[in-house]
């Protein structure tokens, strides 16, 4: 068969468009996903991430490569390798940014289409606020979004300790502003993850026009000339080819980069050093990789109130039985933004992820007793990284190489610093006096800027946001055009995190889900009211 389009990756961008373009009957769908099911009842249950870490069957498992600034360590990357993609292991947290992005990104693709004015209708459209509709939220979209039904107590004592610090309170991160300490929302219905599959994919599975392959692994795109015209892809142990008018990949900011490269459309000086023939060359595949990196603060707990040692049978009965309980919650059920004297313009330039429980890399090392911990990552870093090829062999995974606080002026570790100090000022605001136990990390030892950094570049990750490896914009180095069109190549789009040109300040699942709803549209023709 022949289909109009073939979708690459089944996450939150490729559940999104699998959707949209399927409710046309006369569009026939094939999306690929090289993950499985989202059958793991640890994923449907939001307290389940915490479980999620170790399985490795719906994660790509990907690590950096040595990073020169961060002690040579190589960084763990986990990605969703399962339907709804990150978006079903993600903590759920529901941040579009601030307005200002957006506008930044009109400027530097050049296209007013993706200013604030003209992205919100589509952050509109996916969204089902449990708050209602009103004119920065709506009701009506298939992304549900709610308030947290459980919050740990010392939840609500970290926005109060952020507040005794002169901080606003904020019930809307994204109300008319950013600033200031609350609760998150979360993409949840009834208690329960709502995931790119769960919101978009569920209500499409049972269209004629739509396809889903799992366990698919895309192996290249076809090209004819300079036009896509097909993908090849291992199903069941089988190599099997799809022909399409048009491709569109959504694999995120790794997957999607490696497959264009893997096809021969890439940087052509480091395609023909791996052994692939170069189809096109386009130098900015793979490059402009962006990810906000995170430092975690932690104090124990005097008192036994943390999520560190609940019983997992009663957690899970709670939840299954009753809807309701800590099986409810994202874990980071609080947190906030904040302006530091650091930040070049009017936006706030670092976010806060409170924890109340002990986090150390990723919760893979569990630390005895109680307590709770403090994210704290700079919203824009000027480090910039890139991904690689290693192998001609689709099942090798990429060279990732984030470049970590490699930029020269030293910002992107000033700011890391200063979200220490704001940690450690929240944590020994008076709120916190009833529960204060001793310092974990940095540690009383840490008492110096030199001591803050030498902490910071042995200890901080990933919070999860790569972008930007397939950059849009109008220059030679830009992988897609502003209408997500890989330049020199017809019928192939990219359409994912990866098209970012920047971060945007916070989370970015409802960024690349507002993408896909616009790249819908971009498709078929149609224009959000």
């Amino acid at each position: 068969m022949t289909y109009d389009a073939i979708i690459v990756g089944a996450g939150s961008a490729g559940c999104v468009l699998a959707n949209r373009l399927s409710a046309n009957p006369h569009c026939r769908v094939l999306l690929l996903e090289a993950g499985g099911r989202d059958w793991h009842p640890f994923i449907h249950m939001p307290a389940g991430i915490a479980k999620l870490v170790g399985k490795k069957g719906i994660n790509w498992d990907y690590s950096t490569e040595p990073e020169p600034h961060l002690n040579n360590r190589r960084l763990w990357w986990p990605r969703g390798k399962v339907l709804g993609g990150s978006s079903s292991i993600n903590a759920m947290c529901y941040i579009r940014g601030d307005a200002r992005d957006y506008d930044e990104w009109a400027l530097l693709t050049g296209d007013p289409r993706w200013n604030w004015d003209s992205v919100l209708p589509y952050f509109k459209r996916a969204e089902a606020n449990a708050r209602g509709a009103d004119v920065l939220h709506g009701a009506d979209g298939l992304l549900c979004v709610s308030d947290l039904r459980y919050r740990n107590r010392l939840s609500q004592v970290a926005i109060d300790a952020a507040v005794d610090c002169g901080h606003r309170l904020n019930p809307d991160f994204n109300g008319p502003s950013q600033a200031g300490f609350g609760f998150y929302q979360v993409t949840q219905k009834d208690g329960a993850r709502c995931s790119a599959a769960t919101g978009y994919l569920r209500a499409a599975r049972g269209r004629a026009n739509l396809a889903v392959r799992t366990r698919a692994m895309t192996h290249r795109i076809l090209l004819d000339g300079q036009r896509a015209v097909g993908v090849d892809y291992r199903h069941h142990g089988r190599l099997t080819r799809a022909e399409g008018r048009e491709v569109i990949l959504c694999g995120g900011a790794i997957n999607s980069p490696h497959l264009l490269m893997l096809s021969g459309i890439g940087p052509a000086d480091h395609l023909r050093e791996i052994g692939v023939g170069v189809a096109h060359h386009l130098p900015g595949v793979g490059a402009n990789l962006r990810d906000h990196l995170d430092i975690c603060t932690l104090r124990r707990s005097t008192k036994p109130l943390t999520y560190d040692h609940l019983s997992d049978t009663a957690v899970a009965l709670r939840y299954y039985l009753g809807g309701n309980g800590p099986g409810t919650s994202n874990v980071a059920e609080a947190g906030g933004f904040v302006r530091t004297r650091l930040a070049p313009d009017a936006r706030c330039d670092m976010q806060f992820h409170f924890v109340p429980a002990l986090l150390d890399d990723h919760g893979r090392h569990r630390l005895p007793g109680y307590g709770y911990t403090m994210h704290a990552c700079g919203l824009r870093p000027r480090s910039r990284g890139t991904i690689r090829l290693q192998s001609v062999n689709p099942a090798i995974k990429p060279a990732i190489r984030a470049n970590y606080l490699s930029d020269a002026e030293g910002f992107d570790l000033k700011m890391l610093i200063e979200g220490v100090k704001y940690s450690r000022e929240f944590f020994a605001a008076a709120p916190f006096d009833a529960y204060r136990g001793e310092e974990i990390f940095p540690g009383s030892g840490a008492a110096t800027e030199a001591d803050i950094a030498a902490f910071i570049r042995r200890k901080a990750e990933t919070i999860y946001h790569p972008v930007g490896t397939c950059r849009m914009g109008g220059d030679d180095n830009a992988v897609v055009d502003s209408e997500l069109r890989v330049r020199g190549v017809a019928g192939l789009r990219v359409v994912d995190a990866s098209v970012m040109p920047c971060l945007p300040g916070g989370n970015t699942n409802a960024p690349t889900i507002m993408i896909a709803e616009r790249a819908a549209d971009l498709i078929s023709g149609n224009q959000a009211a």
